[in-house]
């Protein structure tokens, strides 16, 4: 059996990232989506929060959500001949996404596969929706509205 592994920071999820989760479910036995901290950027979300957000995606379909830390290649062991599925909007991010590749390669041993993103999603970035989130603009057509649910009931919480 074959699973696709989809990580990131998911800080916050997008439909750019449903959408590569849900095109790696045709490819593959099993996905699994996990949820992970970036040692290199600081959080806009805490990561219960951003765990939360995901599953909330995921509900109800065969696609499993679990956090992780660590190296990503070094973590891929416990699953059965894992694949790390990511996605690319242009050509940096595909420079970029090959050396990770690389890098996974060489330490533990596992495959990539780098798929564009879907014409109408190559705009959409965790970036961009924490600008629209932080200036108070609905992240509407960028974030799941079932994890905007989320990330809306902690902000109002911390007023």
């Amino acid at each position: 059996m074959r699973t696709a592994i989809v990580s990131g920071s998911f800080d916050p999820v997008t439909f750019g990232h449903l959408n590569l989760a849900e095109r790696a479910r045709k490819m593959f036995d099993k996905v699994v989506v996990l949820v992970g901290k970036n040692s290199g950027k600081t959080g806009f979300l805490p990561d219960a929060i951003r765990l939360e957000a995901v599953r909330a995606c995921f509900a109800g379909t065969d696609i499993e959500v679990c956090p992780f830390e660590g190296l990503l290649a070094e973590f891929l062991g416990r699953f059965e001949h894992p694949v790390i599925i990511r996605g690319a909007r242009d050509g940096n991010d595909f420079s970029y996404e090959c050396q990770v590749a690389a890098m996974n390669r060489d330490i533990g041993g596992i495959d990539t596969v780098i798929l564009p993103t879907e014409g109408n999603l190559a705009h959409i970035s965790s970036t961009y929706a924490r600008d629209l989130i932080r200036y108070g603009r609905t992240p509407e057509g960028v974030v799941p509205d079932q994890a905007w649910e989320v990330i809306r009931g902690y902000l109002e919480g911390k007023q």
